[in-house]
This record gives structure tokens, sequence and C-alpha cells, in this order.
């Protein structure tokens, strides 16, 4: 507790775990065999995204053995697949939709939030939205992120659809998307796409965000932080590096 506030969680990752380019102690250990790469991020971060599930969703059985090789506690952060939300744009959304929430109810107990990132060029429809979060409520309750990349979409009546699920507008910094620094639920979302100077974000680019991290966590706000910044900087993995960053400036 924390002035009469439950104090909320934090959570910092990246986006994605498995990069060719992260090998022979980048990150991860030389002649470590791939299979290993899991429970070693696991043994350093306490969440990460799954971005995989973006271009192919995998079976139930991939993410049941996902699920057994991180310790208690960690969580899963899930990448819904584009045919949901750029071939179809959401329409039509309830077969596609079970086979998701269906497969990746294989994590269990670590199975975080879900989020769904719209195309650039889809402009706002509202309606398409609000069937999408109709047909949300014929499952389990669960936490959704949106990340919306046309700024049409960033508008009242979005948020207040938002609100009445208690789903996250998520948050994306870098890379010219339009940002709007809003909470729509009890908890928020955060990507990390790219910094201002480079694909890398300077440690003055990441304390303004420490400082927003420190203050939802201080009223309660639980935040889900990923970086899908990961390629190499000056031959270091720069997610990997941004993620330890933040996370240092928020326990700061």
């Amino acid at each position: 507790m924390h002035n009469g506030v439950q104090v909320a969680q934090v959570w910092i990752g990246t986006s994605g775990w498995s990069y060719k380019h992260w090998e022979n102690g980048k990150f991860y250990p030389p002649k470590m065999p791939a299979a290993e790469f899991l429970p070693f991020f696991a043994s350093h971060f306490p969440t990460v995204e799954i971005n995989y599930s973006y271009y192919q969703l995998p079976p139930r059985k991939t993410f049941e053995l996902w699920q057994r090789k991180v310790p208690s506690g960690f969580l899963f952060a899930v990448k819904a697949s584009r045919y949901l939300t750029h071939m179809k744009k959401l329409k039509d959304p309830e077969e596609p939709l079970s086979r998701l929430l269906g497969n990746a109810s294989g994590l269990g107990k670590t199975f975080g939030p879900v989020l769904f990132q719209f195309p650039r060029r889809w402009d706002l429809d509202l309606t398409r939205l609000q069937d999408f979060m109709h047909a949300l409520k014929a499952h389990p309750k669960h936490r959704y992120a949106f990340e919306f990349r046309h700024e049409s979409w960033l508008t009242a009546p979005v948020y207040d659809c938002l609100r009445e699920h208690d789903a996250a507008l998520c948050l994306p910094v870098g890379w010219g998307i339009p940002l709007d620094v809003q909470l729509t639920a009890s908890w928020t979302y955060v990507r990390f796409h790219g910094g201002q100077r480079s694909h890398f974000f300077e440690d003055d680019e990441l304390e303004p965000w420490a400082r927003r991290i420190r203050e939802w966590r201080d009223a309660g706000v639980d935040s889900y932080s990923y970086f899908n910044n990961d390629t190499l900087w000056q031959g270091r993995p720069a997610a990997i590096d941004n993620a330890r960053t933040l996370r240092a400036l928020v326990d700061g």
C-alpha cells in the first residue's frame, strides 16, 4: 500500500525474445541452444510481448510449452494476428478471435494482455470497434490494448468505448505514430518503437516515461511497456539495454 492506494505492477520487457543478432554473447551466451533462450530471457525480465503471433498464430501446444519454460509470475503479452486486424479489419471477428484466445489461453497464469495493432491507413470506424468489443464479451474477461496508427482514431468517442470495457489505449512511442497520452483503463500499455535520434532511446527520452510510469504505479495503475527496437545499436541489442535502463529509472 502507498498512501492508502494499492501499489500497482510495472511490467517492462521487449517485443520478442528470439533474434539472431542477440546471440553469441550480445545477450544470449555463446553456443546457447535456441530452446534455452526463453528461460534465459525470463531470468532477466518479468514479461515479453509475443510478436510471432501477429504473423502466424501458434498452436495451443506452443503456448503451453512457452508457459512451462518461464518462472511463476512471468507474463506474456500476446499480439493479435494481422489476419484479424489488417486483413479482416475486425469484420466477422468471432471465429479468428475464438482461435486466438483459445490457443493463447494455453499460457495459463502467464497469459497477460492482448494487443490489437491497427493498420496505419485504416481510419476511424467506430461501429466496427463497438461490434468488436461486443464480440470480446463472449470470452472470459481479459485485458485488451488497442494501438491505433491513424490519427482519426484518437478521439473522445473511441476513448469512451475503450473506457466502457476497461480496454487500454496503447501508447506508441516513435516511428511517427500518432500519440495521445490518455488513460482509458485501470491499466495501460506502452510500446517503444524508436527514439528521436536513432532507433535507440537515449536516457533523456526515457526519463519522462519513467516519471509517468512511477505516477501510474503510485495511483494504482498497472503498466506494461515493451521495446520493439530489437536491432543492434553500437554492437549492443538496443531493446535489451533500453528496457534495463527504463527499469532502473523507474526504480531510481
